[in-house]
């Protein structure tokens, strides 16, 4: 019997505070941006969930939705919930995203999922300051125990948990293969950060 493929998952939990308003619902060159996350995720995932704690905000997506199973946890709680679905339906984990993300590349996703066997987490690194990308990763449901004891520390550090599993680092200079991680990484945090990420879209466009 064949093991189902992993989740596409798109952490949508937070509120969104400094955007003031949903960001995910923002548009980019007229699209909003959770479209484009889940357009992505369509392209290399065949079923893809959502995590939000709104679902009537998102249910135009059409897709499956879960709250945070453990509510203020962030965006680990996020993740949680999707490992604890994936779980359930015998899935080896979730490619988790997040909702605030327009330029994602599918071929990076691909490449991601193409590196699962043996690890329990899958990132690409970054130029941020964590040095990796947690929230364009994938994660295997053997990360459940060691993110529900991160919880039980009173910890909800997204990478506090990396030391206790088997984590798989995408190198720098394979990711920049699919674009500037600057880009490819964008959330979009802010009004300002939106216009940038509008500037971005009209330069492809018109490149």
């Amino acid at each position: 019997m064949t093991t189902p493929a992993s989740f596409g998952a798109i952490l949508a939990g937070g509120q969104s505070r400094r955007y003031g308003a949903p960001k995910a619902l923002a548009t980019i060159g007229g699209v909003p941006i959770v479209e484009r996350v889940r357009k992505a995720l369509a392209a290399v995932c065949t079923d893809d969930i959502l995590i939000a704690n709104d679902e009537a905000l998102y249910a135009g997506l059409g897709l499956p939705t879960r709250p945070d199973a453990r509510q203020g946890f962030g965006v680990l709680g996020g993740i949680l919930t999707a490992l604890y679905w994936a779980r359930e339906e015998g899935r080896p984990g979730a490619l988790a995203v997040a909702c605030d993300m327009p330029f994602l590349s599918p071929d990076l996703l691909r490449r991601l999922l193409e590196l699962t066997d043996g690890a329990d987490v899958v990132a690409p690194e970054s130029e941020g300051r964590r040095g990796v990308e947690p929230l364009c990763a994938w994660y295997g449901v053997g990360c459940i125990p060691a993110i529900e004891a991160e919880f039980e520390r009173g910890e909800r550090h997204i990478v506090g948990f990396f030391d206790d599993v088997r984590v798989r680092r995408l190198p720098l200079d394979e990711v920049h293969a699919f674009g500037d991680p600057d880009i490819l990484f964008l959330n979009v945090n802010t009004p300002e950060d939106r216009d940038w990420a509008e500037r971005i879209a009209a330069e492809a466009t018109d490149g």
